[in-house]
């Protein structure tokens, strides 16, 4: 009978016996099988094990030569494994399965064990050819016990097969039939260079491979092990293709291409050890935030070289500020990577990545497009040489993206068959870096400010204060802040305080279980002003306080909008009030970009001069005629004529008609 079966009926017996002194359920976890998902059953049985306790310290001793990623798996949790390791049952029986070579008497009068290590041991001793070491083959090699005067008693296999984990810890020297062949190939690649598997393996793959290899060979199976978390469906259990709770994979790759589901994996936590939930909306998310910057930098390239006329070529010694900086980005970008990918932290190789493409596409290609519309040739092959050298370094991250740029990029026959990047190869300049980088944090939370207020991009404002230790750093950045953020001036001062100063509060919550008695002094000096930061955090009254027992509030000394910038370490004051006349540029530069979205409807090469007409409300024509220049010149519109037309767009709640039409210096007509 079913053992689950026979329990209710062993209980009933029992009960009839008299015997019973208490009966209960107990509701806990038990095993089932991971494929059918029935209950497993335990019985007894004997087994062949392999007496890992006699090495089990050199065990622990060779492990001290693999680097783990991440470190904490060789103290923690295979350290541990080893450290209390205990012999290992390498017996299943099962019909399919390697079959363990041993063959022993069945009669246990006259006892002998046989171990065979070859096919030639094997046909020395049972006088046959061995064509086939699978069962029922091998199963059939009998012959006499030699330890037997009767010669009655006969030499059987053993019916049980290896452990399949056996066979997976054997891989490094079964692949190529070693000892038997190969010796010299196996001698130069063992240890393996680099493995990686989920972090269960700790226990499984990783384990096997380096209890065979200490006991066989003395050493290491493997020099670097990766160990991932779990990959979750996204249902948040461990994935499965039972459960089929995860994007189905050729419809990712149909979507979003391989290298989104590659980057998303890569990028992931799930290389610092922790698991990791597959979705859709993450795999998207590395489209937007990966591959689409580095595919529209491409094309932004493409389309401005060809408008030059020109094609761009390996060049680090232009003079141009942004050109040094984004350089020097792609030295200290290459070195990261350098110093990342040797370590195998691929989660660090991928966010530094994901910074540098913020400061390409958001930084260095939208500040330089008058440069590259301008046909600068500075420009063309410095972009040209940044993107080179990324697709170089990406290569191995995205291999499809990098493939497709680099060959279009280049004309050379792929970005796999060339060298690493050498980071020495482009200058680097740290000063330059920290400055630029230090504007661009300026920018950021001024821009962050205007979205809070509710102060479009396009809208002019009139001053920006930045108050931080070194602004002196920011002077010759200046004009480049103040046409980012779209003010007329911007000022600089070295002395936060100047501009704003902290309002410390505690949280007396937090204090108490830490402080005690001390809790109201703090609350004294606090409310005296007695109290300092410090470059640990804060003192009050002499006592420090730690993270989440205080906050600190920026107070501005005057008008306007403030923030503190993302280090903290200065801030910035945005004047957010309009007068008519920014007022007017603001309707201008909305106009702008209304003008360029109908070129780009109409078909016009970024270089085609346009003749320009609209229509508009009286109010809107005198706000735009103050700054007519400023229109015509963006769109490249050689002439503006106001006249009638329906409404096709929308102007900040205004409707307005525009018609563009390419101009020659012979006609300039308009088409409505």
């Amino acid at each position: 009978m079913h053992v689950f079966d026979a329990n209710p009926l062993i209980v009933k017996e029992l009960k009839a016996r008299g015997v019973v002194v208490r009966h209960d359920s107990y509701n806990h976890s038990y095993p089932h099988c991971w494929r059918c998902a029935e209950p497993l059953v335990y019985r007894a049985i004997s087994s062949w094990f392999v007496q890992v306790t006699a090495f089990r310290d050199r065990m622990v001793e060779l492990n001290q030569q693999i680097r783990w990623v991440p470190e904490h798996i060789k103290e923690g949790s295979f350290g541990k494994w080893l450290a209390n390791a205990r012999d290992w049952s390498i017996s299943r029986n099962r019909f399919w399965g390697s079959p363990i070579p041993v063959w022993r008497s069945d009669n246990p009068e006259y006892p002998r064990i046989d171990v065979y290590g070859s096919i030639a041991d094997l046909q020395r001793d049972f006088g046959v050819e061995v064509t086939d070491l699978h069962r029922p083959y091998v199963d059939d090699l009998v012959r006499p016990n030699p330890d037997d005067p009767t010669g009655l008693s006969s030499m059987r296999r053993v019916p049980e097969v290896l452990d399949c984990w056996f066979e997976s810890g054997s891989m490094p020297f079964a692949q190529v039939h070693y000892p038997f062949e190969n010796a010299e190939w196996f001698e130069s690649h063992y240890p393996g260079d680099f493995i990686v598997e989920y972090i269960g393996q700790t226990r499984g793959w990783f384990y096997t491979l380096h209890v065979l290899a200490t006991a066989l060979f003395d050493r290491p199976s493997f020099n670097t092990c990766v160990s991932h978390g779990i990959v979750l469906g996204d249902d948040g259990q461990k994935m499965s293709k039972s459960l089929n709770n995860y994007p189905d994979p050729m419809m990712v790759f149909d979507n979003y291409g391989s290298d989104a589901m590659r980057w998303y994996l890569l990028s992931s936590p799930i290389l610092r050890g922790t698991d990791l939930m597959v979705t859709e909306e993450g795999i998207r998310d590395t489209v937007r935030q990966v591959i689409l910057p580095i595919w529209n930098s491409w094309y932004f390239l493409s389309l401005y070289a060809n408008a030059a006329k020109t094609s761009g070529t390996f060049r680090t010694d232009s003079t141009d500020v942004l050109d040094r900086y984004i350089l020097a980005k792609t030295h200290d970008l290459l070195a990261t990577l350098t110093t990342t990918l040797d370590e195998y932290d691929l989660f660090a190789a991928c966010g530094a990545v994901r910074s540098f493409l913020d400061a390409l596409t958001n930084w260095y290609v939208r500040r330089s497009r008058d440069r590259f519309w301008a046909g600068e040739q500075d420009a063309i092959d410095t972009l040209h040489t940044v993107l080179a050298l990324l697709c170089r370094a990406l290569a191995p991250l995205l291999p499809l993206t990098t493939e497709a740029v680099y060959r279009a990029l280049t004309g050379e026959r792929s970005v796999h068959l060339t060298d690493w990047p050498d980071a020495a190869a482009v200058p680097s300049d740290a000063e330059l870096v920290v400055s630029m980088d230090l504007a661009r944090d300026v920018c950021s939370s001024t821009l962050r400010l205007r979205k809070a207020h509710q102060r479009r991009v396009r809208q002019p404002l009139s001053s920006l204060q930045v108050a931080v230790a070194g602004a002196g750093r920011l002077e010759a950045f200046a004009e480049l802040i103040a046409d980012e953020v779209n003010v007329k001036s911007v000022q600089l001062a070295d002395d936060v305080a100047s501009v704003a100063s902290y309002d410390l509060q505690v949280v007396p919550a937090a204090l108490g279980p830490r402080l005690g008695g001390q809790v109201q002094q703090v609350i004294k000096a606090v409310k005296t002003g007695d109290w300092q930061r410090t470059d640990d955090g804060v003192v009050a009254g002499g006592v420090p306080l730690l993270d989440g027992e205080y906050a600190l509030k920026m107070v501005v000394q005057g008008g306007g909008a403030s923030t503190p910038l993302s280090n903290g370490a200065g801030v910035v004051v945005l004047d957010t009030a309009l007068t008519p006349e920014l007022e007017a540029e603001g309707v201008t530069r909305d106009l702008v970009r209304l003008v360029q979205q109908a070129r780009r409807e109409a078909g016009l090469q970024v270089s085609d001069r346009i003749a320009l007409a609209g229509r508009a409300r009286e109010s809107v024509r005198r706000q735009v005629a103050a700054f007519q220049h400023l229109l015509t010149d963006a769109t490249l519109a050689t002439s503006l004529a106001w006249g009638a037309g329906e409404p096709n767009a929308d102007l900040d709640g205004e409707p307005i008609h525009i018609a563009v039409v390419a101009s020659t210096p012979e006609t300039d007509t308009v088409a409505g």
